[in-house]
């Protein structure tokens, strides 16, 4: 087997930069910007963005004219709720097949409904009847299939502050849904915050895992979070997420598992700060440093 280093593409999420959800964040930077920075960093791709051209083969071309790749873009769904099912699922589809186009082989998806800061109709975060889990895997699923008839993958985002957040949640999901047509993203962050491990669940789920975003989290302000019951936004405004290196997380480990289980595809840097805050270049630099160190050492320990 090859070194882990050979096996993965490294990308950088323009979150570091421009957030999508608190628009006032880095609303200043520009797609020019974002170009500069990340070739200058010297990464091999990036995820969907505002700033970015908005159409499939624009953005395709606009990227590559800077030697770049589209990992992946965002899709939040409704399928807990059948009464969304098949206007999602014909959303999805459009979705896919913008990546498709755009030279992307993984859409990341995550169950938005019930989750606060995706809908201000929802003051709390809902924990899921047996019926919505029901509602969901099967949403999944149907969404899965439409990838895979695409020849791509539908990979699941576990979330802060959505229904599928913490460890039993994750494991009801994978258990409920087909292997073959939902895969798993390991993000490193949101393992920590809704209270896993994520090197745990690189073992966990070795034969699920597609897709890797790498973050870190500052443990002093997720405690100070939980006790003074922060909303998700305020959380990420607070700096509760960091780059690789800079928090909590065991890299190390977590490397070590996707090594030694042959994990291979992208590995997405992410940090999801207030760019006034926290420089996304200098950040990005130093995420990338640490992960590079461990990746040339087969992620040090499994």
């Amino acid at each position: 087997m090859r070194p882990i280093a050979e096996r993965v593409r490294l990308g950088i999420s323009a979150i570091n930069w421009v957030n999508e959800d608190m628009h006032e964040l880095g609303d200043h930077y520009t797609f020019e910007d974002l170009m500069r920075d990340f070739t200058s960093l010297g990464f091999e791709g990036t995820e969907m963005c505002r700033k970015f051209p908005q159409t499939a083969a624009g953005v395709r071309d606009a990227l590559a004219a800077h030697g770049l790749k589209l990992g992946s873009w965002w899709r939040g769904v409704r399928f807990a709720d059948p009464a969304f099912r098949e206007e999602e699922l014909a959303e999805y589809r459009r979705h896919a097949e913008f990546l498709k186009e755009a030279g992307a082989s993984h859409i990341v998806t995550c169950e938005v409904w019930g989750a606060p800061h995706a809908d201000p109709a929802f003051e709390a975060r809902v924990i899921l009847s047996d019926e919505q889990w029901r509602n969901l895997a099967e949403g999944l699923n149907a969404a899965g299939a439409i990838a895979s008839e695409l020849g791509m993958k539908l990979v699941y985002h576990y979330h802060a502050g959505t229904v599928v957040e913490g460890p039993g949640e994750i494991e009801r999901l994978m258990a409920a849904t087909d292997p073959s047509l939902v895969h798993l993203l390991l993000d490193t962050g949101h393992a920590v915050y809704g209270g896993g491990d994520p090197a745990v669940y690189a073992e966990q789920y070795k034969d699920r895992i597609a897709y890797v975003h790498l973050k870190d989290v500052r443990p002093d302000v997720l405690e100070q979070a939980r006790r003074e019951n922060w909303d998700f936004l305020t959380r990420v405004r607070k700096g509760v997420f960091t780059v690789p290196g800079d928090g909590c997380v065991d890299f190390a480990a977590v490397l070590g598992r996707l090594d030694a289980n042959g994990y291979e595809g992208w590995m997405i840097l992410e940090a999801e700060q207030d760019p006034a805050i926290a420089d996304p270049v200098d950040y990005a630099a130093r995420g990338k440093s640490h992960l590079q160190a461990l990746l040339r050492q087969g992620g040090v320990k499994s």
